[in-house]
């Protein structure tokens, strides 16, 4: 049986530019279609200070390695930050959500394996401009096996100080 995925290179700044659901444009790299299943890859910004709902995924593992900026994670009920080179691994059926504690954008790389996660990015990019009717976001991550289960890190653990 010959293998039909071909080896490919997307190059920096690179890939199919869409609004990301966090305050900044996500760079789709590798998804469905270019992995035969495999994994799902995107760069995304993220705002300052924020970031998504607590959410679980039936389906996919989530990681992320951060560019840059500092970010904060919860899952499984435990809070931890990380810096600029960490990498975060949640597996599937984890409810978890971060933010962004810089007071400016910042990148990361977000993984999901297998792949599929890309529709929900690309669906929610179709949304109009400004705040997201919640019931919208819940109809959007449900097709994409997603739970939404909390509010973002911002209003269920707000920064002090």
């Amino acid at each position: 049986m010959v293998n039909s995925v071909q080896a490919f290179v997307v190059p920096g700044g690179e890939g199919h530019v869409i609004q990301g659901p966090a305050g900044g444009p996500a760079i789709i790299k590798a998804g469905t279609e270019t992995t035969n299943g495999s994994f799902t890859l995107l760069e995304v910004t993220v705002g300052p200070k924020q970031g998504p709902p607590a959410h679980s995924h039936g389906r996919e593992d989530e990681m992320w390695y951060l560019h840059d900026g500092r970010f904060r994670f919860i899952a499984d009920d435990r809070l931890f930050e990380a810096s600029p080179g960490s990498f975060v691994f949640v597996p599937r059926g984890t409810v978890h959500c971060f933010q962004n504690l810089e007071d400016r954008p910042s990148r990361i790389l977000v993984m999901f394996t297998p792949s599929g996660m890309e529709r929900f990015f690309e669906e929610h990019a179709q949304l109009p401009p400004g705040p997201v009717d919640p019931v919208r976001y819940r109809e959007i991550a449900e097709r994409s096996w997603m739970d939404v289960a909390g509010p973002p890190l911002a209003e269920s653990h707000p920064l002090t100080g």
